[in-house]
């Protein structure tokens, strides 16, 4: 225990003395960058991290923080280990001033604890998992929703759903279907207490591990079951199982709800095939949107694909872009890298909704999130996701019929 107290007294002294060394005017701002850049997360991992990039480089090209340049300093959080390592790397090695992230709630939740301990600033732009910012932390801050909203979301559009069929919604056979992780576990519990909550009937619920390989007898449960709605919370890999498993059993549902990552990825799309058409998706704000509610969503979407040959994978890039955009305003009035003085400048942050590329606000409670933060109900039409919920933001009818053209 005494030598665990002097390691995170001179982890925590070797921070602090990095952020005072930098303030200096003029000098480079030294900015961590933890994503999964390699592994089965990679693909939304790199896609986040470039709209962060592009939110430096925007912040750069008019002169930085304080007349301070940021440099980005990148650390590859494969697993919650590495997510550790990483992040410890990060601050005693590469002497960064804050770190920003992640994508995955469960690198989040793993990173989030070393540097709270060094009082290092934590940004989270992408991950949703409510426990990452219900923990009492003091230098951890999120832009993004948190999953209650997501899960509540997949089961309100069952609602939708039910209307479009000219049925009751208590009628419909709903099954809750997760990856085991922080990130299922969460979105899947917020969906079972709306489904309580709604009186609507739920007849499966179903987990198995992100590492499955093969999710048929899942599918055959489901089919047994007479399952009309499936709220589905998992990464690519999975739900290209889970499209595969419907495909071989030659069946499927009337709908499938997604709750983000790999269902808002057009590789997803592009994988499964028309199966994937009419899937719906509750998500960060796409590129499909209203832009009166989502103002700079097209100058995005045209400076990605100027710097990275084509238009973004999906909406997490800008959702990052947007997240870091506040918190580098924040930074300019801090003045300083202090933690404490971040802390108030954040927690004194306030940006009206519908101002933001992604028609988010920003203001944050004392746990560090955003208040101001909810996921859009958007659903595969064509090649694109187009936004069907709410109706300020909605450029598209919600369809019925999975896999219909």
């Amino acid at each position: 225990m005494r030598r665990r107290h002097v390691l995170a007294g001179t982890l925590a002294g070797t921070v602090a003395l990095a952020a005072r060394s930098a303030t200096a005017q003029g000098s480079d701002l030294r900015f961590g960058a933890l994503y999964p850049f390699s592994g089965p997360l990679a693909l939304l991992g790199d896609e986040s991290f470039r709209g962060f990039e592009l939110a430096v480089e925007e912040r750069n090209a008019a002169g930085g923080i304080g007349n301070a340049r940021i440099r980005i300093i990148r650390g590859d959080a494969v697993d919650q280990n590495q997510a550790i390592g990483e992040a410890r790397r990060l601050m005693s090695v590469e002497r960064v001033q804050a770190i920003f992230g992640t994508y995955a709630s469960p690198l989040s939740f793993a990173a989030t604890q070393v540097t709270e301990l060094a009082g290092t600033p934590y940004f989270e732009l992408g991950a949703i998992s409510d426990p990452i910012t219900e923990r009492g932390f003091r230098y951890l801050f999120r832009t993004c929703p948190v999953a209650k909203f997501f899960g509540e979301g997949t089961v309100d559009a069952v609602t939708g759903i039910a209307q479009k069929l000219g049925q009751d919604p208590k009628s419909l056979r709903i099954a809750v279907l997760r990856e085991d992780g922080i990130y299922g576990t969460t979105v899947s519990a917020a969906q079972k207490a709306r489904i309580q909550q709604l009186g609507y009937q739920m007849v499966e619920d179903l987990s198995y591990s992100v590492r499955a390989v093969d999710l048929s007898s899942v599918v055959q449960r489901l089919r047994g079951a007479n399952v009309d709605v499936v709220l589905h919370t998992g990464y690519q890999n999975d739900i290209l199982l889970f499209y595969r498993g419907m495909k071989e059993a030659g069946w499927k549902p009337k709908a499938v709800i997604g709750s983000g990552a790999g269902y808002s990825l057009t590789d997803t799309m592009k994988a499964v095939g028309s199966d994937f058409q009419n899937t719906l998706n509750v998500d960060f704000t796409q590129f499909a949107v209203n832009e009166r509610v989502a103002p700079g969503v097209k100058q995005f979407v045209e400076a990605y694909a100027r710097k990275y040959g084509h238009p973004p994978r999906s909406g997490h890039s800008l959702a990052n872009f947007m997240g870091a955009r506040v918190f580098f305003d924040a930074l300019a009035r801090a003045g300083s890298m202090d933690k404490d003085r971040v802390r108030a400048a954040v927690l004194a942050t306030d940006v009206p909704e519908y101002t933001t590329p992604t028609g988010w606000g920003a203001k944050f409670d004392e746990k560090g999130q955003n208040t101001r933060a909810r996921p859009f109900l958007l659903q595969w039409q064509g090649e694109q996701q187009v936004t069907v919920f709410p109706p300020e933001a909605a450029v598209a009818e919600l369809r019925i019929g999975l896999g219909a053209t």
